[in-house]
């Protein structure tokens, strides 16, 4: 189905005017250099510690992205690695210590390799491979193992394989000579999802068997389909498609009986669904006008429980402990870079890890964007992102810009531009 085609308009640039009788936020506005504007710290990542005493992510405030680990209880970041010429991105600590596994490529060729990161700071190629690429496909059920993905086989191919964490010998556990994109293996270990595109926005979807090496299609029809998450006794696999409808939604697949039904369906496109670690969550992602609104339900009670409060601000990005006890996620807006939080699901205390707006820059002068329409040619309604400056009003009228997004499968979101804000 076609996607809705967004448009942003900004409003920038500032005009004189009389003195107001009270002193308005355009007022006291500061300038900006491109500099200044660009110099926010980028972060990513927050994999908790066995212990859950400190998370583990990615940042650039060195210029460079490198690792670090901050305290849950909100203290100072400290830096595990001082790379200065290729970023390091983290991907876990280990389940049950405190190694770490962490991406890294070969200044900048974009031929990912995974690394180990021991306690006393050094570290393994894990997957040495020249010119072979691997990518983290998450920890086996178990914890005795995890899966990454690697074309070492042949470079035109990704294969599935399993990495023991006692000896760090590996297994391909997927042999793919058809091209398929590969999903998540099922928590048993039987199943496996794989895609195989058609074009920009269509795919099929399929399950593999890892027992008996059969493939079954899923979807009827030409559509947008996307696994999702497998249901926690592994009987089911959940995906989103567009088949029948202008949004996507989301579906159950029973692997036994091969029937479907539709599990949630909104105004919107749901874009991502998963089950927290012991099942008892269910998180789904919803691209409402331009931005993620997340619907996260207790399984048990078939109810969604309510998120932090975070004031003028969305949540972006969610995840959970092991225990299901402590939440993490990020938070800002088009008019603000997001923070990383922790959030005690008991307690409801939440503490923000992180500050990554330049601190040269007053947050009162960035500019929130809202969402308009208006009419085409033809009737149609079309929605654009509108980010109107503090100076400008009726009668004060300042210069426009229009930034037109590469279309019609792209689209642009409701979050925080540099660029855009300058």
């Amino acid at each position: 189905m076609k996607k809705l085609v967004v448009l942003v308009s900004i409003i920038l640039v500032w005009a004189c005017k009389e003195e107001p009788k009270t002193p308005s936020i355009a007022d006291t506005m500061q300038t900006y250099t491109i500099e200044q504007m660009m110099d926010n710290e980028a972060i990513g990542g927050g994999s908790f510690s066995p212990d859950k005493s400190k998370l583990l992510i990615s940042s650039n405030r060195s210029g460079i992205y490198n690792m670090y680990t901050v305290p849950a209880a909100g203290e100072q970041m400290e830096p595990l690695t001082k790379s200065d010429s290729t970023s390091i991105f983290a991907i876990s600590y280990f389940p049950n210590d405190e190694r770490i596994l962490f991406r890294m490529d070969e200044n900048g060729d974009e031929i990912y390799h995974i690394y180990l990161r021991e306690t006393d700071g050094t570290h393994t190629d894990l997957s040495p491979e020249e010119g072979a690429r691997a990518n983290f496909y998450g920890w086996a059920k178990d914890k005795k193992s995890f899966f990454f993905a690697s074309n070492k086989r042949d470079a035109r191919y990704t294969d599935l394989h399993e990495m023991d964490i006692e000896n760090f010998s590996s297994k391909m556990v997927y042999k793919n000579e058809d091209g398929h994109f590969l999903g998540g293996l099922s928590d048993d270990k039987k199943y496996l999802p794989l895609i195989k595109p058609i074009n920009t926005n269509d795919a099929d979807l399929y399950v593999y068997s890892m027992d008996d090496k059969s493939i079954v299609k899923i979807n009827d029809n030409q559509s947008a389909n996307g696994p999702e998450d497998f249901s926690p006794d592994g009987t089911a696999l959940y995906y989103t498609t567009d088949d029948g409808s202008e949004f996507a939604q989301l579906m159950k697949y029973d692997i036994a009986s091969k029937s479907k039904e539709r599990v949630m369906t909104r105004s919107w496109d749901i874009s991502g669904s998963y089950f927290t670690e012991n099942g008892r969550y269910q998180v789904t992602y919803i691209n409402e006008d331009a931005k993620n609104t997340i619907e996260i339900k207790e399984v048990a009670t078939d109810k969604n429980i309510p998120l932090p409060t975070t004031a003028g601000m969305d949540i972006s990005n969610v995840s959970f402990s092991d225990d299901e006890t402590l939440m993490t996620f990020y938070a800002g807006g088009s008019h603000t870079p997001s923070n990383l939080y922790v959030y005690n699901l008991e307690t409801k205390e939440q503490t923000q890890l992180t500050d990554v707006l330049n601190n040269e820059i007053a947050a009162q002068d960035l500019v929130n964007a809202e969402v308009i329409r208006y009419k085409s040619f033809d009737g149609l309604e079309i929605p654009a992102i509108y980010y109107k400056p503090h100076q400008a009003t009726a009668e004060h009228k300042v210069p426009a810009l229009v930034w037109v997004h590469g279309g019609p499968g792209g689209q642009s979101r409701q979050r925080f531009s540099s660029f855009i804000q300058y």
